[in-house]
């Protein structure tokens, strides 16, 4: 049987966790709550208390963090994968990150001699449970050598975008300027639908089966008709992401009024006092409307 471990048991973490192990990996785990990394080995699988010990037990180390901060915990802190991980082995990085920071931290591991595979990911937790996540991913053509049937076991499309780091990142950050545009877009129109005495139930179907539609729309305008903010995306993972996106395009001067705007929607959110709750609650910064089914009015 294979053998791959992974970090970080979030809602993305633990469906592909849980995916490699219906594949015929044996999975070895470790997340910053204890009790997550025992509670997935209970249904198949090797739970350990830090990334150290996960990566001296695997080929293939699989890092599903927040950011770059948690990323440089997993490999470089206390008990951090880098110092236990064999020569030529694989670290799959699959947060949103800076595409810099990235491309810096291949060149890290390199001296180290462990190969590095820039691979955001995308779908939400459904799609990591079932397989069919989208990888952005770029690497050395080692690296995929050595890691590729890992990358297909656990991700429905696996899009190989470049042969150093760096691209995967890049494509992710634009892919997340999209999804937050939408979705402040998305709450900016269900908004005003609700404070022109428009039923927010009639509004959802109609748009969703007319041209002004969007993914995101119909999958977060739900969660405002259902009145539930339970975090499967937070508002601070926007902060955070479009935060990115303006920082890569001022780096080169180029304007993204679009992307601005909505960033500022979720920094309003999020000192609003919204910060933890599900990307919807961007709707809650609109004044003056009345949110369905138990929402809080803005």
């Amino acid at each position: 049987m294979n053998k791959a471990g992974l970090i970080g048991l979030g809602a993305m973490g633990a469906g592909i966790a849980a995916t490699l192990r219906d594949r015929g990996y044996e999975m070895h785990v470790c997340d910053a709550r204890p009790g997550a990394a025992v509670r997935f080995a209970e249904a198949g699988g090797v739970a350990w208390a830090t990334p150290a010990q996960v990566a001296h037990r695997s080929e293939v180390v699989i890092s599903v963090v927040v950011n770059a901060a948690q990323t440089e915990d997993v490999l470089f802190g206390e008990n951090g994968a880098a110092a236990a991980m064999k020569p030529g082995s694989v670290f799959v990085m699959c947060s949103t990150v800076d595409p810099n920071w990235s491309i810096a931290l291949e060149e890290r591991l390199a001296a180290l001699g462990i190969l590095y595979i820039d691979a955001p990911i995308s779908g939400g937790a459904a799609k990591a449970a079932s397989g069919q996540m989208t990888m952005m991913s770029s690497a050395r053509p080692e690296a995929y050598a050595r890691a590729d049937a890992v990358l297909d076991a656990m991700a429905g499309k696996v899009y190989r975008l470049g042969d150093r780091a760096g691209a995967g990142s890049k494509v992710k950050i634009i892919n997340q300027l999209l999804a937050g545009v939408h979705i402040a877009a998305a709450a900016e129109a269900m908004a005003l639908g609700l404070r022109e005495g428009v039923a927010a139930e009639a509004l959802y179907e109609v748009i969703t089966h007319s041209a002004g539609n969007s993914w995101m729309f119909e999958n977060r305008m739900a969660h405002v008709l259902a009145g539930d903010y339970t975090p499967l995306s937070a508002v601070d993972i926007f902060v955070k992401d479009l935060g990115l996106v303006l920082d890569t395009a001022r780096a080169s001067k180029f304007p993204l009024p679009l992307a601005s705007t909505a960033h500022q929607m979720f920094m309003q959110a999020s000192t609003a006092g919204f910060a933890k709750e599900d990307d919807s609650a961007v709707i809650k910064i609109f004044p003056g409307i009345e949110l369905p089914r138990g929402g809080e009015s803005a």
